[in-house]
């Protein structure tokens, strides 16, 4: 059963940037594919990006692409996602997952494992 844990989450203005981590207890991290996923007040939870087992593939909402960068080492059992030029609607609480698939998939329901959460705030 995979543990895991966020951190790096904060308050930061407009046009910043923040690093998200997810550090993983799985003793085959490597076998899940991992996702970051958010959710805003009143809204439901949704994708962010995702990589592949090997973190050769990676897959982003339309959202952030081009501004988000998701990355894993699977020598420390860790995923990141780089968020650069952020803006308020960024604004949520960012949760790492775990997908015992190859592949990274978009659908919440996919992911076996997840975080409790880190709270990211964007201010205008």
């Amino acid at each position: 059963q995979a543990q895991l844990v966020e951190s790096g989450g904060g308050l930061v203005q407009a046009g910043g940037s923040l690093r998200l981590s997810c550090a993983a207890s799985a003793r085959f991290f490597s076998s899940y594919s991992m996702g970051w996923f958010r959710q805003a007040p009143g809204k439901e939870r949704e994708f962010v990006a995702g990589t592949s087992r090997s973190g050769s593939n990676t897959v982003y909402a339309d959202s952030v692409k081009g501004r988000f960068t998701i990355s894993r080492d699977n020598a420390k059992n860790a995923v990141y996602l780089q968020m650069n030029s952020l803006k308020p609607e960024d604004t949520a609480v960012y949760y790492c997952a775990a997908a015992l698939l190859e592949l990274a998939v978009r659908n919440s329901r996919a992911y076996n494992y997840w975080g409790q959460g880190t709270q990211v705030t964007v201010s205008s």
